[in-house]
């Protein structure tokens, strides 16, 4: 039957989440303080053993062999010497039992002093090591505590700090809510390990990925960039690693259902996810989506990628605020400038030398010759068709049949004389009806209606 010492100890190390070696160790070396204050001297080297089995405590204290000991706690005499180590011999270092009876009351408060900041210090040990191989990874919390500077989020074991820099503008946090967090760094203090996390760090979307799309996971869809502003909106270029899958469709899913589970997590974030292409001109064109592209123009040696875009869509390459571009910059790490299509061309005209009035005009009048200069150049230039008189002679009698309209169809018959109807009188409330049931009356008998008789009616 196990004593109320390993009762407590065993109890102690499921509270604290602890091993039962590791609360053992703490409570061995507090027992070391308590008992050389009272029972030893302050420089004696002493141990303490305690059973796991029997809960037996067990003290050993480093005496020397002397011939004739003068103070019982740092010698002994060989006699006694050969009790512990049969082979000792005069001026030998030996560990003897020496556990005493009973501990004072200062013993024992500061054995329990010892023992609460001994497992104070296992835990936050344990708790580091733990989150030490965290970095970098996804991890779900619940808020506990909001403060003016920071939010404390429970992890179970440990609280972690949200700072307002690694918080989400649009989001509120409320106390209970639960939210899955990106684990930034883990550092000791002396308060014990501190934990941050974040919830705008651009990795916490790439964590994501991963846990709801298998492709991600395996590996078989990369994610070579993203570009976020949280919040806001969000920019992931995939690229496959296999023929024949498109690695944007295994991103968003069978109706979106991939994608939308992402979003709701982050509140109604925008996700735009592109194409990633070994072309830095392709992936430039993909990253301003939705916006269509009509040429880039790449410098390498700047970095810089004019892109062209069409007048009505240039808005819309450009986002709310400069959104979609920045993003865009983000993403490629290219520096963009956007051109639209009217200003390239005036540029381009200006470039050739000429007025941009002229460039603008169609190429039939651009590219008109007069009569002189095709003489000149020794060619005989009719004159115009359309600029020769037009003489009734010149003209068939078949095409003067079919000149107007009314020559083709055929002649319409004369419109009847349309005589002017009467004008009836204004029917007053009550008595159409009665004048509507004369006339259906004398329909049904035949009988005409006298003229004098529809005046009256």
């Amino acid at each position: 039957m196990k004593s109320d010492f390993l009762l407590a100890i065993t109890q102690l190390s499921a509270e604290k989440n602890l091993s039962k070696e590791v609360v053992l160790g703490a409570v061995e070396a507090a027992l070391v303080s308590a008992y050389r204050k009272d029972n030893f001297a302050a420089s004696q080297n002493i141990a303490v053993k305690i059973d796991p089995s029997t809960g037996k405590v067990t003290v050993w204290a480093e005496k020397t062999v002397v011939e004739e000991p003068t103070d019982r706690r740092l010698e002994i005499s060989p006699d006694e010497a050969c009790q512990f180590q049969p082979e000792a011999q005069l001026g030998d270092v030996i560990m003897v039992e020496a556990t005493p009876h009973n501990a004072g009351r200062i013993a024992a408060q500061t054995a329990k002093q010892v023992i609460l900041q001994r497992l104070h210090e296992a835990e936050h040990s344990a708790i580091f090591e733990e989150y030490a191989g965290k970095e970098g990874d996804i991890v779900s919390g619940v808020v506990e505590r909001i403060e003016p500077r920071q939010v404390l989020v429970d992890l179970g074991r440990t609280e972690a700090v949200m700072p307002v820099a690694e918080q989400v503008p649009t989001e509120r946090y409320r106390s209970g809510q639960r939210l899955k967090v990106f684990f930034l760094e883990v550092a000791r203090t002396t308060r014990g390990p501190l934990l941050l996390v974040s919830r705008s760090h651009p990795n916490l979307l790439r964590r994501l990925f991963e846990l709801e799309i298998p492709e991600v996971y395996n590996g078989i869809v990369e994610i070579k960039s993203v570009a976020r502003e949280a919040g806001f909106r969000s920019k992931v270029a995939v690229a496959a690693r296999q023929a024949g899958i498109d690695p944007v469709g295994c991103c968003v899913g069978l109706r979106g259902i991939r994608i939308q589970n992402i979003v709701s997590e982050l509140n109604g974030e925008k996700i735009d996810v592109v194409a990633w292409s070994p072309d830095p001109a392709t992936f430039i064109a993909s990253a301003l989506s939705p916006a269509q592209v009509v040429s880039v123009r790449l410098d390498e040696a700047e970095q810089t990628a004019t892109v062209i875009i069409p007048d009505k869509q240039l808005s819309l390459a450009i986002g709310r605020e400069g959104q979609n571009v920045r993003l865009a910059v983000k993403l490629t790490g290219w520096r963009i400038d956007i051109r639209s299509a009217s200003e390239a061309e005036a540029e381009g005209a200006e470039a050739g030398g000429l007025p941009a009035a002229e460039a603008a005009e169609p190429p039939e009048e651009a590219a008109e010759v007069t009569e002189p200069a095709l003489a000149g150049a020794g060619e005989a230039v009719p004159p115009p068709a359309l600029e020769a008189p037009v003489t009734p002679e010149a003209v068939s009698p078949e095409k003067l049949k079919i000149r107007f309209a009314e020559d083709v169809l055929p002649s319409a018959p004369a419109k009847a004389e349309v005589k002017p109807r009467k004008r009836k009188k204004k029917a007053t409330p009550g008595k159409d009806s009665a004048q509507d049931g004369i006339r259906l009356k004398k329909k049904r008998r035949g009988t005409e209606i006298h003229p004098d008789e529809e005046d009256y009616l």
